[in-house]
């Protein structure tokens, strides 16, 4: 290794998670499928319950909410036994038709979020994406961004891989996918504190997503209806999860992104590493 490629002076690439990233603000799309899922096993679970995950791949998720004790509790005197990884094998496969079946109805794209990839773009770097949805949902996901312009270099899925996130397997996919390297010229973007960790992991630099994403959890209406006080409160407190996690530097979503990509470089340039 060049001692250039070591310490690069620019960036190459940036890699994105899709749910509350670039599409779907407030991440809104599987609560409620989560949430109708284990109703279906009469178990209830909240939709601050089926937050906790998110970002994991999907049957990580269910595994772990059929793990969270008041959860594990109701299975147990329900079904008269444990929770165990054979019902998340069930349960995952009636929840992939559940959320794909509505997941094209959350595909809006989070405002800012085109034009800051076209920015990315215009300056060189390569544009990777992860996500916790797996290969059946992205494809419906896929065409639908793709007619409205997003077409991402790559794309790796929960399920593509022996384990997802907060490994850096995926991001080491999308590495050799993109030709980008070293770790430290590569940002990763995401609303949740797995992806976070996925992209420390894996050596990245990290941007957390505080308001279009998991953490505040509103669709875009109901976030913009919100007084400017109980949005800063909402906002501060998922922007303390999202750095508690590591994150590097957190916005409120994409469209914030392009000055912190001048600092990273800026960052690059006097020496420094993620």
């Amino acid at each position: 290794m060049t001692a250039a490629a070591a310490h690069p002076q620019k960036l190459s690439a940036v890699v994105f998670d899709w749910a509350g990233t670039i599409i779907d603000f407030g991440s809104c799309a599987p609560m409620g499928a989560f949430v109708k899922l284990f109703r279906q096993y009469e178990i209830d679970i909240s939709i601050e319950d089926a937050r906790g995950p998110m970002g994991m791949a999907k049957w990580d998720h269910i595994q772990a909410l059929g793990r969270l004790p008041h959860v594990a509790a109701q299975w147990q005197a329900r079904h008269g036994k444990p929770f165990t990884d054979s019902d998340v094998d069930t349960l995952y496969e009636v929840f992939t038709p559940m959320n794909a079946a509505i997941v094209a109805d959350f595909a809006d794209f989070i405002p800012g979020a085109l034009e800051a990839v076209q920015q990315i773009r215009a300056r060189g770097l390569k544009i990777g994406s992860t996500t916790g949805y797996n290969r059946p949902i992205m494809d419906i996901v896929t065409p639908i961004a793709a007619r409205a312009g997003y077409v991402p270099d790559n794309l790796v899925c929960a399920g593509d891989l022996v384990a997802g996130r907060p490994s850096p397997l995926m991001m080491y996919r999308s590495f050799a996918d993109l030709g980008v390297w070293p770790a430290s010229s590569v940002v990763k973007v995401d609303d949740t504190g797995v992806g976070i960790e996925e992209g420390l992991n894996a050596g990245t630099w990290t941007v957390g997503l505080a308001v279009s994403g998991n953490g505040v959890g509103l669709p875009l209406a109901d976030w913009q209806a919100l007084p400017a006080d109980r949005q800063q409160a909402l906002r501060a407190a998922a922007t303390e999860k999202l750095k508690a996690s590591g994150a590097h530097f957190v916005i409120d979503s994409v469209a914030d992104l392009l000055p912190v990509l001048d600092e990273i470089e800026n960052r690059l340039k006097a020496g420094q590493t993620p």
